[in-house]
This record gives C-alpha cells, sequence and structure tokens, in this order.
C-alpha cells in the first residue's frame, strides 16, 4: 500500500469520519471567498455568494463566516506547504492545494471557533520549533528539512515526550487536510467513487434456474426483463395485467 492509499484508509476509517460534518466544502468554501472584496481598510466586503443550494439563512450565516479575519498570511502559507506535505499531488491526481484545502481550513476555524486556538498554537509550535533546530520559520525550510519535522510529529505512539504538542497539532491538521481534500469533486476522483448508479437486472442466472427446474415463462420475460425499454414507466389494467413492456 503506498502513502496515498494509506491516507485514504485514514479517510474512510474512524480518524476522519467525525470531520465530514464540518460543514463546507473546500470547493464551497473557495466559491464563496471569489464573493469576497477587500475594502480599503482591509476588512472583506462581502459582494455576492454564489448559489450552491444554500439557504437564505445559511447564505447569511456563511457572510458573517466570510467577513471576518482569522488566519494571516504567515499562517495561510505555512498551512499551504503541510498540505503539500500531507497530500502532494501524485501523477494525474492532485494534492491538496490543487483541491483549495487552505481555503476550506480559513473557512473552517472562522466557522467552527474551538479550532483557532489548536490550529493557530499549533503553528506557532511548529514556527517555534523549527527556529530552534535551524534558526528559520517552518515554510522557510527546504523541504527535507520541514519533512523530517514532520516525522517526528506524524507517528502517535513514537513520539518524543516534548514534542507531543507538535504531535497533537499533526495529528489535528491532517485529518482536517484530508476530510477538505477527499470531500471535494478531486477528491472523490481519486477514491474511484461513482456514486449511486443503476443496476441492469436480467434476471436469475439460466444456471440456478436450471438447478432448480425452474424457467421464465416466454411472454412474461419478454415484457419485465427487455432493457432496452428499462427507462419505461409500467402501466396496470384494474386486473394487474401489464399493458406496457
Amino acid at each position: 500500500m503506498d502513502r496515498r492509499d494509506s491516507l485514504k484508509s485514514l479517510l474512510v476509517g474512524s480518524v476522519a469520519g467525525g470531520l465530514l460534518v464540518t460543514g463546507c466544502s473546500p470547493e464551497v468554501a473557495a466559491a464563496a471567498a471569489d464573493g469576497v472584496a477587500a475594502t480599503e481598510g482591509g476588512t472583506p466586503e462581502i459582494t455576492d455568494l454564489p448559489g450552491y443550494g444554500r439557504t437564505e439563512a445559511e447564505k447569511a450565516h456563511d457572510r458573517k463566516v466570510l467577513a471576518q479575519v482569522y488566519l494571516n498570511e504567515h499562517e495561510l502559507e505555512t498551512i499551504a506547504v503541510l498540505c503539500d506535505i500531507i497530500l502532494p499531488p501524485m501523477g494525474e491526481l492532485g494534492g491538496a492545494n490543487d483541491a483549495e484545502v487552505p481555503a476550506f481550513i480559513e473557512f473552517l476555524v472562522k466557522d467552527m471557533p474551538h479550532y483557532q486556538l489548536p490550529m493557530r498554537g499549533g503553528l506557532a509550535w511548529l514556527d517555534n520549533h523549527s527556529n530552534k533546530l535551524h534558526n528559520l520559520e517552518f515554510k522557510k525550510l527546504t523541504v527535507v528539512q520541514q519533512k523530517a519535522i514532520c516525522d517526528t510529529i506524524a507517528f502517535p505512539g513514537k513520539t518524543l515526550p516534548e514534542l507531543m504538542a507538535g504531535e497533537k497539532f499533526f495529528t489535528l491538521i491532517r485529518n482536517i487536510v484530508l476530510s477538505g481534500y477527499y470531500t471535494t469533486k478531486m477528491g472523490v476522483e481519486a477514491l474511484g467513487y461513482k456514486g449511486n448508479t443503476p443496476n441492469v437486472w436480467d434476471g436469475v442466472p439460466q444456471d440456478e434456474l436450471d438447478k432448480h427446474g425452474l424457467a421464465y415463462d416466454p411472454d412474461w420475460l419478454a415484457q419485465c426483463v427487455d432493457q432496452s425499454k428499462r427507462t419505461e414507466i409500467a402501466q396496470w389494467d384494474d386486473e394487474g395485467n401489464l399493458l406496457n413492456g
């Protein structure tokens, strides 16, 4: 199992299950962000929201959330770096940044304020730890150095006691990145999920019928197991006889 498949397993299992109800996918968050314009004073001004099936009350809530500012540019850039480490592009599959997961996280921490302190505190811890090791902020390290730090906090049960705060943060952001990515169109395609698709039923297999000495009535079979008419709605007379087939 490769790294991306392992992360898929985390998503469809219990780790990320609770995060799938956060209420806004990256695509929705990014689309909503398109309706935000900055005023001269730097405060976001909501122009219009895309019509994506939200009720008026939900749209009003979105406007309120989008008008707020929480994460700063440095924090968002650090999150983007972490997105590329946690779920980078592979082959034809786009990564977390391609799916605009940072925009999802930016919306999430405003929409669900209990994520604000863990997110900001975790990002600050990461920069502080990076400065201790390399005298540089995390986002300014080389990719090798960044991954080396993540490797020390990415495996619960193997983390040094003094790095437990980092482990807690990395587990949080990894779960959110996975939830954000795999609830976008891109992520669903990466999972290979096709959604609900209609079955084609052509009757009980012939070998099973033969075992029991049974056979379909040819007239009934022609009427009821004709796939060329599968989209037609059956009509019956008052005596229960099929009128079309």
